[in-house]
C-alpha cells in the first residue's frame, strides 16, 4: 500500500467527523445539556508538540468522536439519528478497513478525547538513495493507558504468531518502541510503529519518525506547538472548536507533489484552521500568515454591499465586496506563485477569461473601485448558465469611455452592438448572427441573433450579463433577489457582521455547473465527496488583518 492515498484518507477522516459533527447536531443544539453546544472547547492540541515546525499539514480533533455521535443521538428524529449514526460507522470501518482492526471492541474502551494526523517530514532517513520517504504520526489520547497497551500487545502478538511480521523492541530516551517488519516487503506498512508516551499512544510509519518526534517533545524550540507563528495564529482565534487543522504552504504543495523541499528555519505561509459547532451550522475561523505586504486593518464593511441586491435569488455562486482591484492587487502580491492558494487561483480566473475573450487584471479589476457583486445563474429550462457583475459607478472612473471600450473591442471580435429598450432603462446588447437550417422545413434556412453579452445603467450600479433574461431578472422589482432569502439570511447570521466582502457557493445547485466550467473542481470534490455531500451551501468572508495575520470565516450550511 502507498503511504501517500493511505494518509490522506486517514486525514479526510478526521475532517469528515467534524462535518458530521454539525449535521449530527444541527437541529438539536439549543435544548441540549451538552457541553460541546459552546461550539466546542478552549484547549489547542496538546500533540502538536510530537511534530516538528516544518510539519507539513496537522489535521486535530479534539473531542471523542463517541461524544458527537451522542449529540445525534440524544434528541434527534429516529431517521436522522440512524442517518447520523450510520454514517459515523461508515467512516470507523473505511478508516480501518485496511488495518483488520474493530473500531468498538479494539479502540472505543480507550480511545480519549484528542486525535491528531499529521504529516511530520517529506523524507525522514534524508537519503537520496532511496527517493522521497514522508513521515507519518498518528497521536491519539487514551483514557485508560493500561487497555491500550493490552490492545497494542494484543495486535502485535497475533501478526507475530502469524507470521506476518517481525517485531522490533528499541528503548528510546526512556520510551519503549516498538515496529512491525515484514520480511517479505521492502516497505513498512502504515503507522507499523508505536509507542505509548504518558497518555498518548503514537502510531507512525516508521520508528525513525518516532524518535523524531521524542526530540521534538525534549527539545520544545524544535516542535510546532513552540513555533511563534502557530502561537500567533491560535491567539487570534478566540473561540471554542472541536477540530483544528495546520498547514504549512511551501512544505503542504512539496508533500502533494511528492518532493522534498530545503529545511527552513522559519515558516513563510501557514494557515490555521478552528472549526466550532454554530446553531447555524458549521463555521471555521481561519488565520493566514505570510501574505506580503500585508498590514493590519479592520473590515470595512458592516452589511452586504448594495450591489449584491441585484442578484436573483436563484443565484448559486457569487463573490460581492468592495474595491475589486485592491483586492485583486492583494491577492496577486501577497501570494507565492507556487503556493496551492495561488496556483487554484489562477486556473480559476484563466477559466473565466478564455471564453469571455478578456484580461480580467487588465480591462476589469482596474475600474471596479467601489462595490462589486458576481453571480452565476442556472437557466430554468437547462443550458449554460448566465453570469451578471454588478459594479458601482466611481467618481474617479469615466464609466462612459470604458463601456465604449467594450463595446469597442465586441464589434473588432465580430458582435454587433445596438440599444435596446429593457423595462425601464436602455441597455446595450452584443449579438452575433447565425444562419439555421431546418430539415423539418425541407432545409429551410433562417437567421438567429444570438446575444453574447449585455450591460445597462441602473441608479448608481453598472450590470453586465450574458442574457436578457438574467439581466432582466436583476433590474425588475418583481423577482426575489438571493440577499431577501431564507437561505442567505440563515448565512449572514452565521457570520460576523463585520466583513469585507463575501463568497457564496450554493453547493447543491452548482455541483454539476461548476465541474462543467471549471474542471478543477471535479478534482476537489473527488479529495472530500463526503464531506461535500452534508453541505448545502458554504460562504467565505474576510475580516481583514491584525498582527499581519489575515483573517476570515467559512460557514458552512449543513443539509439536515
Amino acid at each position: 500500500m502507498k503511504f501517500r492515498p493511505f494518509f490522506a484518507t486517514l486525514i479526510l477522516g478526521v475532517i469528515l467527523f467534524l462535518s458530521l459533527a454539525a449535521s449530527s447536531v444541527y437541529w438539536i443544539l439549543k435544548p441540549s445539556p451538552f457541553p460541546l453546544l459552546a461550539g466546542g472547547v478552549i484547549k489547542e492540541p496538546t500533540t502538536a508538540i510530537f511534530l516538528p515546525r516544518q510539519a507539513p499539514v496537522m489535521v486535530s480533533l479534539l473531542t471523542n468522536p463517541d461524544r458527537l455521535d451522542a449529540l445525534g443521538q440524544f434528541i434527534a428524529s429516529p431517521e436522522k439519528r440512524r442517518r447520523s449514526h450510520q454514517e459515523i460507522l461508515t467512516i470507523e470501518k473505511t478508516l480501518l478497513a485496511k488495518t483488520g482492526l474493530d473500531y468498538q471492541s479494539q479502540i472505543q474502551p480507550w480511545l480519549g478525547e484528542e486525535m491528531t494526523l499529521a504529516v511530520t517530514s517529506l523524507d525522514y532517513d534524508h537519503n537520496p538513495d532511496n527517493g522521497v520517504k514522508p513521515g507519518y504520526l498518528l497521536a491519539v489520547s487514551t483514557k485508560d493507558q493500561q487497555l491500550a497497551k493490552e490492545f497494542l500487545q494484543t495486535s502485535y502478538s497475533t501478526d507475530a504468531i502469524a507470521g506476518t511480521s517481525d517485531l522490533v523492541f528499541e528503548p528510546y530516551k526512556g520510551v519503549n518502541l516498538i515496529a512491525q517488519q515484514n520480511p517479505n516487503l521492502t516497505k513498512n506498512t502504515p503507522l507499523s510503529a508505536t509507542a505509548v508516551v504518558g497518555n498518548m499512544v503514537l502510531f507512525a510509519n516508521d520508528i525513525q519518525v518516532l524518535k523524531e518526534s521524542i526530540n521534538n517533545v525534549q527539545v520544545p524550540g524544535l516542535n510546532l506547538n513552540n513555533a511563534p507563528g502557530y502561537k500567533k495564529a491560535l491567539k487570534t482565534i478566540v473561540d471554542p472548536r472541536i477540530g483544528i487543522v495546520y498547514t504549512n504552504f511551501p512544505a503542504l504543495s512539496a508533500w502533494l507533489a511528492n518532493l522534498p523541499i530545503p529545511e527552513l528555519p522559519e515558516i513563510t505561509q501557514t494557515l490555521t484552521i478552528a472549526f466550532s459547532i454554530k446553531e447555524e451550522g458549521l463555521v471555521a475561523e481561519t488565520a493566514l500568515i505570510g501574505v506580503s505586504g500585508e498590514s493590519d486593518h479592520s473590515p470595512i464593511l458592516s452589511e452586504p454591499v448594495g450591489a449584491f441586491s441585484y442578484l436573483p435569488d436563484n443565484t448559486i455562486l457569487t463573490a460581492a465586496g468592495t474595491n475589486l482591484n485592491q483586492l485583486w492587487q492583494q491577492i496577486e502580491t501577497g501570494l507565492d506563485q507556487d503556493s496551492p492558494l495561488q496556483q487554484l487561483l489562477n486556473r480559476t480566473i484563466n477559466s473565466l477569461e478564455e471564453p469571455l475573450g478578456v484580461n480580467l487584471a487588465k480591462d476589469v479589476f482596474p475600474w471596479v473601485q467601489g462595490e462589486f457583486s458576481l453571480g452565476l445563474v442556472p437557466k430554468e429550462e437547462g443550458g449554460e448558465a448566465d453570469w451578471i457583475f454588478v459594479a458601482q459607478k466611481s467618481p474617479d472612473v469615466a464609466m462612459d469611455e470604458v463601456l465604449t471600450q467594450f463595446d469597442q473591442q465586441a464589434e473588432n471580435a465580430g458582435y454587433t452592438v445596438g440599444k435596446l429598450p429593457l423595462l425601464n432603462t436602455d441597455v446595450t446588447v452584443w449579438t452575433q448572427l447565425k444562419a439555421t437550417v431546418n430539415p423539418d422545413k425541407q432545409n429551410l434556412a433562417s437567421l438567429q441573433a444570438e446575444v453574447s453579452g449585455i450591460h445597462g445603467n441602473v441608479d448608481d450600479y453598472v450590470i453586465f450579463s450574458t442574457s436578457i433574461e438574467a439581466i432582466s431578472e436583476a433590474i425588475s422589482d418583481d423577482y426575489t433577489k438571493l440577499i431577501d432569502t431564507e437561505e442567505f439570511q440563515h448565512v449572514v447570521e452565521g457570520l460576523s457582521p463585520e466583513n469585507d466582502g463575501y463568497f457564496y457557493i450554493n453547493w447543491q445547485k452548482s455541483e454539476p455547473i461548476l465541474n462543467q466550467k471549471l474542471p478543477i473542481t471535479r478534482v476537489v470534490e473527488f479529495g472530500v465527496k463526503p464531506l461535500l455531500r452534508n453541505i448545502r451551501s458554504f460562504t467565505v468572508s474576510s475580516q481583514g488583518s491584525q498582527d499581519n495575520i489575515r483573517r476570515a470565516t467559512i460557514f458552512f450550511n449543513i443539509g439536515v
